[in-house]
């Protein structure tokens, strides 16, 4: 089996991305406790007792090829906020996916997320070659629809019935994508909000 992406790290002024390993887990138990972000019922992301989970099930598909996971270092704190992953890696056509992303409460809407999502697109277009790059969320999370949108993402489409919900609520998933003829607009946008 080749691996399309290999574990990297990225370092901006704000955040550092390094490869998630369990070293991070009580860093990142601490940042799913701001804000108790496992109440969001549109999204998934772990309670603490099922964080050490989660990062096994994303380090189990980064050793199949199928997700980079990362996680986000506070570079001002130098712990860890949160985590974010390329998925959907998919070679043959140059696309992937960012996401299964979240931060601790009082790093959301910061430079923290432009910072990272400015380097992440940035390894992807420049450095993959990627031809596009998607954002999937819950039709529901209407604060991660405006963040992608504000990134310059452009609406795809809607996937009916994508997703069940631990209360067996079945919804829908908003998938958004940057091209890349679109990336040097998105970059200059996104390097000038770091500036302000």
């Amino acid at each position: 089996m080749s691996i399309w992406i290999e574990p990297f790290e990225l370092h901006g002024e704000y955040v550092s991305l390094v490869p998630l390993t369990m070293e991070y887990h009580e860093q990142l138990r601490e940042a799913l406790a701001d804000g108790e972000l496992w109440n969001l019922w549109y999204t998934s992301i772990p309670r603490p007792e099922n964080l050490a989970a989660e990062i096994e099930r994303r380090l189990a598909l980064q050793a199949k090829g199928e997700m980079v996971p990362f996680a986000v270092i506070d570079k001002r704190t130098k712990q860890a906020v949160g985590m974010t992953t390329y998925c959907r890696l998919d070679q043959a056509n140059r696309r992937l996916e960012i996401g299964y992303t979240w931060y601790r409460q009082n790093c959301q809407r910061t430079a923290l997320n432009t910072e990272c999502k400015l380097m992440l697109l940035r390894h992807a277009f420049e450095v993959l070659n990627c031809a596009s790059v998607e954002f999937r969320t819950s039709a529901f999370n209407f604060t991660s629809r405006k963040a992608i949108e504000r990134l310059g993402a452009k609406l795809d489409g809607v996937l009916r019935n994508t997703r069940i919900f631990s209360n067996g609520a079945i919804g829908d998933s908003y998938v958004y994508s940057i091209l890349n003829n679109e990336w040097p607009i998105v970059k200059t946008n996104l390097e000038y909000k770091l500036r302000r």
